[in-house]
């Protein structure tokens, strides 16, 4: 059914599937716009490197997880849609297909046409098969032979020898050859080792035609194998040689009857690496016979497979953009400012005690979610530490606080969620780790995720009082990540907020009715009616001659009910705002449904992250933040937290600054059209551009330096005193290096 257009007041029901945008392909959009910032000339080099790089990422989770879903219903025949599109998956299989195509073709044009070029420029150059020059042929034998060579193996592909099982994401060479005097073919196939660094590094010399010494030079690891390749089949003519990648089926279900959660998860992620395969990358100068014997080896048809015109498997370039130094080539560095009320406290607890405190990352620094681990482990007053872990880092101290404070007495408790896509292994691991120090460790729900960001310590403080102590986030417990993604988190010591934490814990460690919350919204069992009598809330305002006003930032809009609800608000006249970074099935901008709605994505620098629900209530607004989206996965099957900001100073935080400024950006901003396109915001005539990211920083960088201040004074006994920089003085400063 065809999008309604401007001009045309639809009376179509609020379900119809024209008023929704498809999942997938909203998510392809979402990918295309990550894109742009690869091929954004203002964007810094390195940095549009790594875009690339993310790029590839995104859309290899994407064949991971979703295309494989499409292709499995596909064979099994089902031609109902799902979503409020309800487009049948045979259709979105061929749309995702075409669009995959083109954003590939974009992608390897900005490459080879801009990027590569320009790195070069900077001295930074990749050489490619045809590109390498004999001064590199010596280094690249020697690498051959004393690091690839010993853990290659051939795989011949005969009657005898059936095609290999070749493990998800793995990059391979595809070798035609025959024996001397025999014109018949045969086949092969060589892994390109994973355990030795995607791009090689090679010497660096005076280069050829008189120009100017590069000072990094890179060559893909295949160039060295496919050099050698002769060696590999000694006696045999090598015909041709040609690299070429499979992206394999990740996502699993699990039975709801499973006696083991541990090592049922440990079973499937084994069987992930050998799931059905759903793309095969290949270069594009491949001859078509040797397309059609992989396709055919790997079950898979013509329309699954991605051409590319150079390096496969773009998500090397990442190490590119880990070069030690070419500091003019990344965005400047920055160090996240330190939280005055933790600063001027005696301890993390009086500042808790004393007032709640917001943080917003990376801006803000990550540490005091740290320290709030670390410091109860090693607090002799501190009796018990409960946190759920979602996704971690590797090497993260969060764990071994808790494995400390395990070792120290203290009742410890980690809900692990085991089903965190693509981090199972990861969760497995700690999960074993932390039940050997003590740590008594819960999986949570069979059938639902447990999402949720929250930590709970139990200390008998300094009076003798027996208080709790509460960190709730829209983020994960990581450190690593805590600096690239924008997040909020809340510390408070709020007696009701305590109370709710406690039986949610209670509730998902042991036996227990589903509790009567006080302040915390939880799902599958609230979070989805309460948010549509917000919404129906903000309508009956709005119809009784008040002023509706609906603000939401997050990732994802797809529940259908609250797109109803939306669309039903829109056309009472409530003013609706929408940050939705990802996929959004709402169509904004319809007449007579959706007109007084208006979708911006942010896609920058930083990930944005951070779920934050505005409702302006009469006058009376209310501000809730948490860790889910308004999907169906987050609302019904998945064990989420939204909690309300009620502290005046921090709601008017969200409200006055984090949700306005992100809401006035006209740089980093796309609009989403009624059409499912989205273009760039363009300031209006006479105002002035607002990066919201740029700006988030700008105030992090005077806080610093209000605190710098306010610490010199004291150190100097004065009120006016200050050996730092001014405020005035950061700000240029950090406008001068956007």
């Amino acid at each position: 059914m065809d999008t309604p257009t401007a001009g045309t007041i639809p009376t179509i029901p609020l379900d119809d599937p024209s008023l929704y945008i498809n999942r997938e392909l909203s998510w392809l959009a979402f990918n295309k716009r990550v894109l742009e910032e690869a091929l954004d000339p203002t964007v810094p080099l390195l940095d549009r490197v790594k875009f690339l790089a993310i790029f590839s990422s995104n859309l290899d989770e994407f064949f991971m997880v979703r295309v494989g879903t499409l292709q499995q219903k596909v064979e099994a025949g089902i031609t109902r849609g799902s979503g409020g599109d309800r487009m049948m998956p045979a259709d979105q299989l061929a749309r995702i297909s075409e669009m995959v195509q083109d954003q590939v073709s974009q992608q390897y044009r900005c490459l080879i046409d801009d990027i590569l070029p320009k790195l070069a420029e900077y001295g930074i150059v990749i050489r490619r098969r045809r590109q390498i020059t004999d001064s590199d042929r010596p280094y690249l034998e020697s690498v051959f032979r004393n690091q690839i060579f010993p853990v290659l193996t051939p795989l011949a592909i005969d009657p005898g020898h059936p095609f290999p099982h070749l493990l998800n994401k793995s990059l391979n060479l595809a070798v035609v050859l025959r024996r001397p005097g025999d014109p018949d073919p045969l086949y092969a196939v060589v892994q390109v080792p994973s355990v030795l660094p995607r791009l090689m590094e090679l010497p660096v010399t005076a280069t050829e035609g008189g120009t100017s010494t590069p000072r990094v030079i890179f060559s893909p690891l295949e160039t060295a194998i496919r050099t050698h390749i002769g060696e590999l089949f000694p006696g045999m003519v090598i015909v041709e040689s040609v690299c070429f990648r499979v992206t394999r089926d990740s996502e699993f279900e699990l039975d709801e009857d499973v006696d083991d959660l541990l090592r049922a998860i440990e079973e499937n992620v084994k069987q992930r690496r050998r799931g059905v395969a759903v793309r095969l990358e290949i270069e594009s100068d491949a001859p078509p016979d040797l397309e059609q014997f992989l396709t055919a080896a790997l079950d898979l048809t013509s329309a699954d497979v991605t051409r590319c015109p150079a390096l496969l498997d773009l998500t090397g370039l990442f190490q590119v953009h880990g070069l030690p130094g070419f500091n003019e080539l990344r965005d400047p560095a920055f160090v996240p400012v330190a939280m005055r009320e933790f600063v001027q406290a005696p301890n993390m607890w009086a500042a808790i005690r004393a007032r709640d405190v917001l943080v917003h990352h990376p801006y803000e620094s990550f540490k005091p979610v740290v320290d709030f681990i670390e410091n109860a482990a090693s607090d002799d007053r501190v009796l018990a530490i409960k946190q759920t872990l979602y996704r971690t880092s590797s090497d993260s101290p969060i764990v071994r606080a808790l494995q400390r404070a395990a070792d120290n007495g203290k009742q410890v408790t980690a809900l692990i969620e085991l089903k965190a896509r693509l981090d199972e292994e990861r969760n497995i691991l700690w999960a074993k780790e932390l039940e050997k120090a003590g740590v008594h460790v819960v999986y949570g729900f069979i059938g639902l995720k447990t999402h949720c960001k929250v930590a709970l310590v139990v200390r008998r403080d300094e009076d003798g009082m027996l208080r709790r102590y509460v960190h709730l986030g829209t983020g994960n417990y990581n450190p690593q990540t805590a600096r690239i993604y924008t997040d909020l988190g809340l510390f408070t010591a709020n007696p009701e907020i305590a109370d709710d934490v406690t039986l949610l814990f209670n509730y998902l460690t042991g036996y227990a009715e589903l509790p009567q919350w006080r302040k915390l919204v939880v799902a599958p069992s609230r979070l989805l009616p309460f948010m549509l009598e917000k919404i129906e809330r903000e309508t009956a305002i709005q119809k009784n001659g008040g002023k509706g006003h609906i603000i939401a930032k997050l990732y994802g809009l797809l529940e259908p009910r609250i797109v109803q609800a939306l669309y039903a608000a829109s056309q009472a006249g409530v003013t609706i705002e929408l940050i939705c970074r990802g996929v959004c099935a709402l169509r904004p901008g319809i007449p007579g449904v959706s007109e007084n709605i208006r979708v911006v994505s942010i896609v920058d620098r930083f990930l944005e992250h951070s779920r934050i629900f505005y409702f302006a209530n009469s006058g009376h607004p209310e501000v809730y933040v948490g860790s889910a989206d308004w999907m169906d996965r987050n609302l019904l099957r998945r064990v989420e937290v939204v909690f309300p900001v009620e502290q005046p100073d921090l709601k008017s935080r969200l409200i006055d600054e984090i949700l306005a400024i992100s809401l006035r950006d006209n740089v980093k901003a796309r609009l989403l059209g009624a059409d499912g396109s989205y273009t760039r915001v363009q300031p209006a005539e006479g105002e002035p551009q607002m990066r919201s990211q740029q700006r988030f920083l700008e105030l992090a960088a005077e806080a610093e330096c209000r605190l710098q201040m306010a610490q010199s004074a004291a150190e100097s006994g004065t009120a006016s005193v200050s050996t730092g920089p001014s405020v005035k003085e950061v700000r240029h400063r950090v406008r001068k290096n956007p």
